[in-house]
């Protein structure tokens, strides 16, 4: 296990972060971690840990009971407005085309009608999509359903890209392809990726760095930095390296505490 410390670079920083419901349930306990910019860090955990809690925590849309979470490095020490979100389900309006799915975020910015139209067919260009902005979601695979809940969630350009779980649902061979899509994305784009996930081999295989997280309430345990290179593929999947780093992250999953 190698611990990576905050730098310069610190994008987001998340101090004591702790989150009791109303109900009286105690979610997350002490949590600290610091995400720099550009990273692609895996959030894993048993389901119930408060990986999710996290999440909604940094995207700002729940409060903590205490702690804080900074943005060191973003402009005015603020976080920005339009952090991208992927849930575990796309969430598109089945009544709704895919270009108008897509556009909705620009929609609910202001943005003029033809722009928004271009921006988000360049965004459905990106995932590969371009040739279904007419198609319903009803017409589409799960998979490619997913796809759009992601070009949706970048058409707005943003800096960060917060992912919950959003290829849980899918079979393995899909959520491998899109692992690897969403790495050329990142690549290119350059955003800060926070990637929600059960899967310890996902984690691994797409992660600079890993966050072990402890049944509820939930707290890093343990934090793993994945230094294999990019572009990962099919060779980094079947490499000793691979399956020993898979390995010691199981092994710290399966020794925090219950």
């Amino acid at each position: 296990m190698t611990v990576a410390s905050a730098s310069h670079s610190t994008l987001i920083d998340i101090r004591d972060v702790t989150k009791t419901y109303g109900s009286g349930t105690l979610a997350l306990s002490q949590v600290d971690a610091q995400i720099e910019r550009g990273a692609f860090v895996s959030l894993l955990g048993p389901s119930g840990c408060g990986k999710s809690t996290l999440l909604r925590i940094i995207a700002g849309l729940i409060a903590p009971t205490q702690g804080k979470v900074d943005w060191p490095a973003s402009e005015g020490g603020q976080r920005p407005d339009d952090i991208g979100f992927v849930f575990q389900d796309a969430t598109l309006m089945p009544w709704a085309r895919v270009l108008e799915n897509v556009c909705l975020p620009l929609k609910l910015k202001g943005v003029a009608a033809a722009a928004a139209k271009d921006r988000a067919m360049a965004a459905l260009a990106r995932v590969g999509l371009a040739d279904f902005a007419q198609a319903f979601p009803r017409e589409l695979s799960g998979g490619m359903k997913m796809r759009v809940s992601i070009a949706r969630a970048l058409v707005t350009e943003p800096p960060v890209l917060l992912m919950d779980e959003p290829f849980a649902a899918l079979d393995e061979f899909t959520r491998e392809k899109l692992d690897d899509d969403l790495l050329e994305l990142w690549s290119g784009q350059h955003w800060t990726v926070i990637f929600v996930t059960h899967s310890v081999y996902e984690s691994v295989y797409l992660s600079q760095r890993v966050l072990v997280m402890g049944a509820r309430p939930g707290h890093v345990v343990s934090e793993f930095v994945i230094d294999a290179p990019y572009p990962r593929g099919l060779a980094y999947r079947q490499s000793a390296d691979y399956m020993a780093q898979c390995a010691a992250v199981t092994a710290s999953l399966r020794k925090a505490p219950a």
